[in-house]
């Protein structure tokens, strides 16, 4: 099991990937790619429910 600051880590990481995918959804949106968008979408989905496990981790740290 990682540790505290490993799963914090793993979780600014993640958080910060999120953040930059939402930025490329946006600019996908706007210039009409709408196949990518959907794929895009499933993966902040995805990042989504690795957070929560992530945070559900690092709570049963705490």
């Amino acid at each position: 099991m990682a540790t505290k600051s490993e799963l914090q880590q793993q979780i600014a990481e993640l958080k910060m990937d999120y953040i930059n995918l939402q930025g490329d959804i946006e600019k996908l949106e706007s210039t009409g790619h709408a196949d990518s968008v959907a794929k895009a979408e499933e993966r902040l989905s995805n990042m989504e429910k690795q957070l929560a496990q992530l945070n559900k981790q690092l709570a049963a740290l705490s």
